[in-house]
């Protein structure tokens, strides 16, 4: 089956997908330019070079960073960085663009290179929450570049049979997780990924592979031996404190992630949209959008025939099930899974609807979500080379005092109080 864009009739136009190719390679220019930005500070930022000066220089024993649960996957990186005496703000971006490319690179082989690279690799890029997370010093991208590799190296085993493949895939879904906690739903997705490749003759597999699922059941006991250790046990605690202690209810919670995705599918923050409502409308229209386009994209995926890879669907559903379970609110969630959801929409056969008005519906969408993503790009790279700018805008300008501190010998407000001696040595020697 031919599973080009254009039968797949979300674009008809030969001379658009050409087009395509040119905003491919400038977007990659743009990011690659975005490498010489000024370090990004960010509440994690924070604790995670806290957590790397700890281990380290040492810290105080019961400090904040001694205690912080954060896993140590993006850590052992910022360690290995300053080893080599390139903990600086252009290598940590460089090392998160390539990353990003190389991940995008593994799900279109995932999606047996029938993926338009022309156009899916433009959503991606133009995306807000990608564009802002692979400039700042975090492990979103570090995540992404694991969990695709190991859902690619799952897909080839399918296929081969061979089974260094199965355990490379386990392995990197290991170092997700020690990535980012999130990686349980990766594993989860690959153990029910197993099952259902071995559904009719599992006993056998079972016994066949005996070591494998051995390995397996010892990972997951000692998961739970150490879960301390690997910060498991506190977000046990998560739940308990924000639903008894900050008022979290589930309807509550469930309507920040719906709004989430209505926030990545207008390409924008709903801070700076909600606004332009009446009052208190804005924030309901965003969950009910967020509601029909999250359940429209799960008909697409789990209802609708289309070629997906089983791996894929059982990894998203599992991450779904999670995040909708998280009680707290952040669009950030969902750079971990995003480029795969816009590889399924890229991959799905848009021309097997009759009806016109889902293509006409795409197409509108996609208009917005490119004009979004070409001011956030724009607009990002713009302070990252206008120091005043980026002092005032970044972090809503939280860190405004350090940052002009480190730029101009002085904080430029008249208001400036008080300066985070933390903060500036961390900007001033990552910078």
């Amino acid at each position: 089956m031919n599973y080009s864009i254009e039968n797949r009739g979300l674009l008809d136009s030969s001379r658009a997908i050409n087009l395509l190719k040119g905003a491919t390679y400038l977007l990659i220019i743009v990011y690659l330019t975005n490498c010489f930005t000024p370090f990004r500070m960010h509440v994690d930022t924070m604790r995670y070079f806290a957590i790397r000066d700890c281990i380290e220089f040492g810290c105080p024993e019961g400090s904040d960073a001694d205690l912080d649960y954060l896993p140590y996957g993006y850590t052992a990186l910022l360690l290995l960085l300053s080893k080599l005496g390139i903990l600086n703000s252009f290598a940590l971006v460089f090392i998160n663009c390539l990353y990003l490319f190389a991940a995008l690179y593994f799900i279109k082989k995932l999606f047996n290179n029938s993926l338009n690279t022309f156009l899916f690799f433009p959503l991606v890029l133009l995306s807000w929450v990608i564009i802002k997370f692979t400039v700042h010093p975090l492990s979103e991208m570090q995540y992404l570049f694991f969990s695709m590799i190991s859902l690619y190296l799952f897909y080839r085993y399918t296929q081969t049979k061979k089974i260094l493949l199965i355990v490379g895939s386990f392995v990197f879904a290991g170092l997700a997780f020690i990535t980012r906690s999130v990686g349980i739903s990766l594993v989860a997705g690959l153990v029910v990924g197993l099952c259902w490749q071995y559904r009719k003759e599992l006993s056998s597999f079972i016994k066949k592979y005996k070591v494998i699922v051995i390995i397996l059941a010892l990972l997951a006991v000692a998961t739970i031996v150490f879960s301390k250790q690997l910060g498991l046990n506190h977000y046990t605690g998560v739940f308990t404190k924000q639903f008894s202690d900050k008022g979290v209810n589930v309807g509550k919670m469930l309507g920040w992630h719906f709004a989430e995705w209505t926030e990545i599918t207008v390409n924008t923050s709903g801070v700076k949209i909600q606004p332009y409502f009446p009052a208190g409308t804005g924030k309901t229209l965003f969950v009910i959008a967020g509601i029909v386009i999250f359940a429209s994209f799960v008909y697409l995926l789990f209802f609708r025939k289309n070629s997906t890879p089983f791996i894929v669907k059982s990894y998203l559903f599992f991450y779904f099930l999670l995040m909708f379970n998280w009680p707290f609110y952040d669009p950030r969630f969902w750079v971990p899974v995003l480029p795969l959801i816009i590889a399924v929409l890229v991959y799905f056969p848009w021309s097997s609807f009759s009806s016109k008005l889902p293509r006409v519906g795409m197409r509108l969408t996609l208009l917005v979500y490119v004009v979004a993503g070409v001011i956030s790009l724009s607009y990002l790279t713009y302070t990252s080379f206008d120091k005043k700018v980026f002092a005032k805008k970044q972090a809503n300008g939280v860190y405004r005092n350090e940052y002009e501190t480190v730029f101009f010998g002085r904080p430029l407000s008249d208001t400036a109080k008080h300066i985070d001696s933390f903060i500036l040595k961390t900007i001033k020697n990552h910078n």
